[in-house]
């Protein structure tokens, strides 16, 4: 078995493209087989390497790898061109010299008559004559793959059973080449240039979204006219909007660059990605890693209908990998963050311990940074803090507890001796203990919510920040 994946690089990774590449990777792996990577880059003004590389490392981010050097489409130009000269001389395509203004008035008649766009093969059997009339004028032509009339193109799709098309619905005569001199076979297209690489390439099963579909009764005659082996068709489901229409860029995050940014990280995503379309095995859970799923993945579980995009359900799956994360991993999944916030300067048994605070309350990498400011950075308070620390006792109450942290040894390293502080504290300034927390984590985080209160207290006085931020909110109020 031979699998494969042919992007683009004329934009950065989809992720209706990463989709493709997960349930392609799931099943050359459940059946032993290759996973293989083609840069189709034959459309020169649009692709760029910039792209390649965007698409290269997406997929390696996504814990997705392939088992031979990627293919790079534009190095087989010439077995494109090889091919459809043998196409030409064996009459099974030709030079076709009609030019724009032509194409637009058939276009525009078989709109009047409503009728679907075709092109009406009109220059199919030229004489020699009419050929040398044409180029005396000047014309450019493309090359065209004959479309016999009502010939029926089926195959048993993996995913959704016999599909059959008839080629009267193909839209006429296939161009597959670009329009070039009359000298000259022009830039090979889509359609003949993947069925030459997909056969060269030995690939034994296409899986690709459904979108692909009348491709592939275009694509199955000419493996037909090549004389190929026909690879056996799957085609899978698309990803669509919360309205169901296809995911788009118009729906905004679509790139895996943008949900890397956003502090997803890679295993929840490719769970995720596996789950919009595919449904597991009864019993399984729903979070797994890609091992799991490999071991059970088979293309008769994915569903024919398109499937919808969950914000919900990916945010969950995420915070859940980040929840059940080593604190080590995590750690350093957070300390580039960090730095790029610039929080370079830390002792790494603190911010171990800073992690382990703060994970039970992420659900995307970046709340890393948003929930870890304030052990790094000044604070402004929250009117919340501010109503707590203007209440009656509560600046009182600090005073106590700060002349009292000054006459212990508390470093933050004993939780105990920090909970014995409070209870001295409330004796001393004869007030509940509760208005003491309250306006103790209001002094020191700055808010009323947050992580546990004696947990940050601990990592705060352990970099001596307790005593200054206590001391200036006593000054304050």
């Amino acid at each position: 078995m031979r699998v494969r994946l042919a992007p683009s690089p004329t934009g950065t990774l989809h992720i209706g493209t990463a989709r493709t590449a997960l349930f392609n990777w799931l099943y050359a792996t459940n059946n032993n087989g290759n996973f293989l990577l083609r840069i189709e880059d034959t459309d020169l003004n649009r692709s760029s390497d910039q792209f390649t590389k965007n698409i290269i490392e997406g997929l390696q981010w996504l814990g997705i790898n392939w088992d031979e050097e990627p293919v790079i489409q534009s190095k087989n130009i010439e077995k494109h061109c090889d091919a459809i000269r043998s196409l030409i001389e064996r009459g099974l395509a030709y030079r076709c010299y009609v030019n724009e203004e032509e194409l637009e008035s058939i276009r525009e008649d078989q709109k009047n008559k409503g009728l679907p766009p075709r092109y009406d093969n009109r220059h199919r059997n030229l004489t020699k004559k009419e050929e040398e009339f044409y180029i005396s004028e000047g014309r450019d032509c493309v090359i065209r793959f004959r479309i016999e009339n009502d010939t029926l193109i089926s195959w048993n799709d993996l995913i959704r059973g016999p599909i059959t098309w008839n080629s009267n619905d193909l839209g006429g005569d296939m161009v597959i080449a670009r329009r070039s001199d009359h000298s000259e076979i022009g830039a090979p297209l889509y359609n003949l240039a993947v069925v030459i690489d997909d056969n060269a390439m030995r690939i034994s099963h296409v899986i690709r979204g459904e979108d692909h579909i009348s491709n592939t009764a275009k694509q199955i005659l000419l493996y037909q006219a090549l004389g190929f082996n026909v690879p056996k068709f799957a085609h899978s489901p698309l990803i669509l909007n919360s309205n169901g229409k296809k995911l788009s860029k118009r729906d905004g995050v679509t790139s895996i660059d943008e949900f890397k940014s956003m502090g997803y990280i890679p295993e929840a995503l490719a769970n995720y990605m596996a789950l919009l379309g595919w449904s597991v095995k009864e019993g399984m859970d729903e979070i797994f890693s890609l091992k799991e799923a490999a071991e059970v993945f088979t293309l008769n579980r994915i569903n024919k209908a398109g499937a919808k995009f969950d914000w919900d359900k990916l945010n969950w799956i995420n915070s859940q990998f980040i929840h059940n994360m080593p604190t080590e991993k995590l750690l350093d999944s957070l300390i580039p963050l960090w730095k790029g916030v610039g929080w370079k300067s830390f002792d790494r048994e603190w911010a171990l311990d800073l992690v382990n605070l703060i994970a039970p309350s992420m659900t995307f990498l970046t709340d890393g940074i948003s929930q870890s400011r304030v052990f790094f950075e000044d604070y402004q308070l929250e009117p919340n803090a501010i109503e707590q620390l203007k209440n009656k006792g509560a600046k009182e109450s600090l005073l106590v507890l700060t002349k009292l942290i000054k006459l212990s040894k508390w470093n933050g390293r004993d939780i105990d001796e920090g909970k014995n502080l409070i209870n001295e504290a409330s004796k001393e300034a004869d007030v509940k203990k509760g208005l003491i927390m309250k306006s103790l984590r209001a002094a020191l985080l700055g808010s009323m919510q947050g992580p546990d209160l004696m947990g940050s207290w601990s990592l705060l006085a352990r970099i001596n920040l307790d005593i200054k931020r206590l001391e200036k909110c006593i000054q304050d109020f």
